[in-house]
């Protein structure tokens, strides 16, 4: 018996094949081989075609299927890109491409929002400004596309359209209400008064499903296309960042999710409302709250992490893997002998209060400092960004227990992990699972293949584990505080 899981990214779309009573990984594909492509037909847009995500999901489909027998499928789970906006007609066929979730024209309309409603009530209800997210991105295209917003019937996020596509059901989460600041946090329910500031008509909201749970059955269509029975429930649904922290099995207070790709993400579960009056992360509800059990997840996205790593990798050192320059890292102190680097050198920083701080380098002395001095800077830098985002989440009244990280991008690193793991005084598991793999995960449990948590991710693999390194915590935090005074000389 099987469970599909599908991961509707932005760079590329993957599928993976899971065992339920082995819980162990089958098969994956992923489409497209190059990067999938994304219209910006003006500076600070991004758009894709929805069905371009629907050929690469039934390509990878049909990937598995050359290996296995796909009416063995019992249940379908999907995650997707966070705070896109689908917008259909009555026949349910897109109106325009999709805005999704790094297009930033709504930036200004969120800002006006934030104001009208009020900085207090959005706070207290919501847990987040309005911002760019998916109500901001609908009221926009009413505003200036107003012939195509007559058009619409409903609006959806990703994951939600390709629901319906597998089911010809038209739902969304509460958690994906949450994700489109459509959430009233404090009253426990739909947040209409969002809606109607914007003048949307909330009649365009779809019915709310369970994140874990079934929302829908396969059709006979999806049977003849992709030879998946038609009745297989769809019983998952999660946007990328919940997804992650529930693949690596993040869904109680205290426990952190980390991610280190061109972006650094932390997202940390609470089961109280923590709402920062500074905006600098963001709350949603995570797959496994309910009314009974609060869960919410704490969200720090940073965008300048990893790609400084890989911009040092391509300009400091092009002759070299990422292995050999974290053993020639190795080689330095802790520290970086007084070199210090900031890695915000990827757009405005929402923990610095949307500010464009730029990446920067302070204290190089042109005859002690070499390429390996920048190259470990640079990990500890990006190390100190996370930090910095962590003591955000503290401050909010967060204590973290545990570090949850796949093996991938810097959490490949050593010197990354265990700096990482000394600066926040935690201990990080290396977990082997990906966003397509947890939502097969979680497509089980929905179905109850699986009874709880527990025996859903009782054969997750472990790769590692990595625990503070007691002699670099007087120096990292020297380091960090000088860090910290070269930075707010930047803002």
């Amino acid at each position: 018996m099987y469970s599909l899981g599908i991961d509707i990214g932005s760079s590329s779309i993957k599928v993976s094949l899971l065992d339920i009573d082995k819980g162990l990984c089958l098969a994956s594909s992923t489409n497209p081989t190059a990067e999938m492509k994304i219209s910006s037909p003006v500076k600070g847009w991004a758009e894709q075609d929805p069905m371009l995500w629907w050929k690469y999901i039934c390509d990878g489909v049909q990937d598995i299927g050359l290996q296995y027998d796909l009416k063995q499928v019992a249940c379908i789970g999907i995650t997707y890109q966070m705070h896109g906006l689908v917008a259909v007609d009555k026949d349910i066929h897109p109106v325009r491409d999709a805005i999704i979730w790094c297009d930033s024209r709504a930036v200004g309309i969120g800002e006006e929002a934030l104001e009208a409603i009020g900085h207090d009530k959005c706070v207290a209800h919501l847990l987040n400004s309005p911002g760019n997210f998916t109500a901001s991105k609908l009221a926009w295209v009413k505003r200036n596309e107003p012939e195509t917003y007559e058009k619409i019937y409903r609006f959806m996020l990703p994951g939600d359209y390709i629901n319906y596509l597998l089911t010809g059901e038209i739902t969304t989460t509460e958690t994906g209400l949450s994700e489109q600041i459509l959430w009233d946090f404090k009253k426990n329910e739909r947040a209409d008064f969002v809606a109607n500031y914007y003048g949307i008509d909330t009649a365009m909201i779809p019915d709310i499903a369970p994140s874990i749970g079934i929302s829908g059955k396969t059709t006979a269509k999806i049977e003849g296309l992709l030879g998946i029975p038609q009745g297989t429930p769809v019983s998952y649904r999660a946007g990328d960042q919940p997804n992650n922290a529930f693949s690596l099995d993040v869904l109680n207070p205290g426990e952190v999710a980390a991610t280190g790709g061109t972006s650094g993400v932390v997202y940390a579960v609470t089961d109280k409302r923590l709402p920062d009056p500074q905006f600098r992360v963001n709350s949603f509800l995570h797959v496994n709250h309910t009314a009974e059990q609060n869960r919410y997840g704490v969200l720090l996205c940073i965008n300048g992490t990893g790609i400084l790593n890989s911009w040092v990798r391509r300009n400091i050192a092009p002759d070299m893997t990422y292995s050999q320059m974290n053993i020639i890292a190795d080689s330095i102190p802790v520290g970086s002998d007084g070199l210090l680097m900031l890695p915000f050198g990827n757009g405005a920083e929402r923990v610095l209060g949307n500010r464009q701080v730029g990446a920067g380098i302070a204290g190089i002395d042109l005859v002690r400092h070499s390429s390996a001095h920048i190259i470990r800077a640079a990990q500890e830098g990006i190390a100190f960004s996370f930090r910095y985002g962590l003591d955000v989440i503290k401050e909010l009244g967060m204590a973290t227990k545990v570090i949850h990280a796949g093996k991938a991008n810097l959490f490949l690193s050593p010197i990354f992990r265990r700096t990482l793991a000394t600066l926040c005084d935690s201990t990080i598991e290396i977990l082997s699972t990906d966003g397509a793999l947890g939502a097969a995960r979680g497509a089980a449990l929905g179905c109850k293949f699986y009874k709880n948590s527990k025996e859903a991710f009782a054969n997750l693999q472990k790769e590692g584990e990595v625990n503070p390194v007691a002699e670099w915590k007087q120096p990292l935090e020297e380091a960090y505080g000088k860090w910290k005074e070269y930075l707010n000389k930047s803002l």
